[in-house]
């Protein structure tokens, strides 16, 4: 059976992720999105929540699962979880270089989980999560970048943000 894991701090997961994963659903035996913390990123969510709107995002994907860590290295997580591959999504030479780094790192800690690069459509190659995030606190619309269920939780928390002004 191939197993990937699909690890990131998806605050929030977008449908460039959802992409990704259903693509990499189309791959692999099994697919499991980590929900992992990411140091350099302070959440809107919590990891309990993103959980929640990830599974609702993917409940159409059999061959999904999510789970989340407190604190390891993401290939010690894959070890525990018996994924063989970490599955990446790239959108720019910005983020080729950031991932080529983190591969060759994961490479030299555990050389038998290999790691895999899809493309991001044209559609999701501008997306990030903060930027999203940085757009909705303006009140931009980015409805078409995030799952129904995720872009509704995210109008809450904006207004939640906005009544603690």
């Amino acid at each position: 059976m191939k197993t990937a894991l699909f690890p990131g701090s998806f605050d929030p997961f977008t449908n460039g992720h959802l992409d990704t994963v259903e693509r990499g659903a189309k791959l692999f035996d099994e697919v499991i999105i980590g929900v992992f913390v990411n140091t350099a990123k302070a959440g809107w969510f919590s990891a309990e929540e993103r959980v929640t709107l990830i599974e609702a995002a993917v409940a159409h994907l059999p061959n999904v699962r999510v789970v989340t860590q407190d604190f390891e290295l993401t290939v010690t997580a894959a070890k525990k979880l018996g994924a063989d591959f970490l599955l990446r999504g790239v959108r720019s030479v910005k983020d080729y270089e950031y991932e080529k780094d983190i591969m060759t790192m994961n490479s030299h800690l555990a050389p038998e989980i290999e790691t895999v690069f899809l493309l991001a459509k044209a559609e999701y190659s501008h997306v990030s999560s903060s930027l999203l995030k940085e757009v909705l606190l303006f009140d931009g619309d980015v409805s078409r970048y995030l799952p129904p269920v995720v872009y509704e939780a995210f109008l809450r928390k904006r207004e939640a943000h906005e009544k603690t002004k």
